[in-house]
């Protein structure tokens, strides 16, 4: 029994969702997103809640039954409220500058790295004196701002000795200990 896919979906005040051929289209103040659904789930929009149902009790439609429902509940919370997600550059030199869609990183190699992120994201970065730079993305689309963190993270990943790289602000870094000396 698949607890995650039984949990009904609550519709905030705003937000319209309308189910047509497979295709849950989700509008809101900040959005719309689609979301193709496999032809054994099934979808039903009633009463200011989604619910969600499958046909079989095989595998697959269990997983698929959890799965289009944490989609449809992430988008339900973008285009309400929306996601963001703070990176910040650790280490001597590291710089971010946002033009438009274009971010631009200095993270200790030869050459900067530009970045074109898709049009769905807005981007800021801010750089003050005495702090680590802080790069700031908001968008509606959970999966898409995942992927976007994961590719910049990718770019700088954090070395376990001295703490340095792109990571999330807040995270904790586990360090390691460098080599002790002969005594």
């Amino acid at each position: 029994m698949s607890r995650i896919g039984n949990a009904l979906i609550s519709i905030p005040s705003g937000v319209t969702v309308t189910v047509k051929d497979n295709v849950v289209t989700v509008k809101g103040a900040k959005g719309e997103l689609k979301q193709e659904i496999k032809a054994s789930i099934t979808v039903k929009v009633e009463d200011g809640t989604i619910k969600l149902s499958r046909a079989s009790e095989s595998k697959q439609d269990k997983s698929y039954h959890g799965l289009f429902r944490s989609l449809l509940n992430n988008m339900v919370i973008g285009v309400s409220q929306g996601y963001k997600k703070e990176l910040e550059l650790v280490g001597v030199g590291f710089r971010a500058t946002s033009k438009g869609q274009l971010l631009e990183l200095a993270l200790g190699y030869s050459h900067p790295i530009h970045l074109m992120l898709p049009a769905e994201i807005k981007v800021e970065a801010v750089t003050d004196r005495k702090s680590n730079p802080i790069i700031t993305l908001e968008s509606i689309d959970k999966q898409l701002i995942g992927q976007v963190c994961a590719k910049i993270r990718s770019l700088r990943k954090v070395e376990p000795y001295k703490g340095k790289g792109v990571r999330f602000k807040g995270e904790e870094v586990r360090r390691k200990a460098g080599k002790s000396a002969k005594v």
